[in-house]
């Protein structure tokens, strides 16, 4: 991500359809320039930190979404993923083909062991993408977070190494 992107990246997230399910109301440009300042220099990989990466159009440049990635703090080889699309590019493809590549890149260059996502249980298109590239629903937590001013129940979405590397998304009923 570079500082062209955040008024994009702004004006995507800071849509009340799309913030809806993630953990801010209000982005602001100001909470976006941090988050791309910060992410300056960082490295994906660094166990406990969280990693932000650009989600383009390839033919236009346009950024189209975000992807993050948080290697877990205690077990390097597990990592958690995440993904937010701009409302007018969602449904197109953009979500499948963009976590498929972090899989990719996650099991074979990254060597991890066991990949997670945490989805809020009424996100029916987050559970679908997530069951469309070949995870697992390991959990439904129920009224576990108490999420802008209510409780609220997640799904956890899980892959490992050895289901991705014997066909992975390819071998999942859709």
């Amino acid at each position: 991500m570079v500082a062209a992107d955040v008024e994009a990246f702004v004006a995507y997230r800071s849509d009340p359809d799309v913030a809806r399910y993630q953990s801010w109301e209000d982005y602001t440009l100001e909470q976006g320039r941090a988050l791309v300042a910060s992410q300056e220099g960082v490295r994906p990989g660094i166990p406990g930190e969280w990693f932000q990466l650009a989600l383009e159009d390839m033919a236009s440049g346009v950024l189209v979404g975000d992807l993050a990635t948080h290697v877990d703090a205690d077990e390097h080889r597990q990592l958690e993923v995440g993904f937010t699309l701009a409302p007018e590019r969602q449904g197109k493809g953009y979500g499948t083909e963009a976590l498929r590549g972090l899989l990719a890149y996650a099991f074979d260059t990254m060597g991890m062991h066991r990949v997670v996502a945490v989805t809020d249980a009424e996100n029916a298109a987050a559970a679908a993408l997530l069951t469309r590239v070949g995870f697992r629903k390991e959990a439904h937590f129920v009224d576990n977070i108490f999420f802008k001013g209510a409780w609220g129940s997640e799904f956890l979405f899980a892959m490992l190494a050895a289901e991705w590397a014997s066909g992975g998304a390819d071998t999942v009923e859709t």
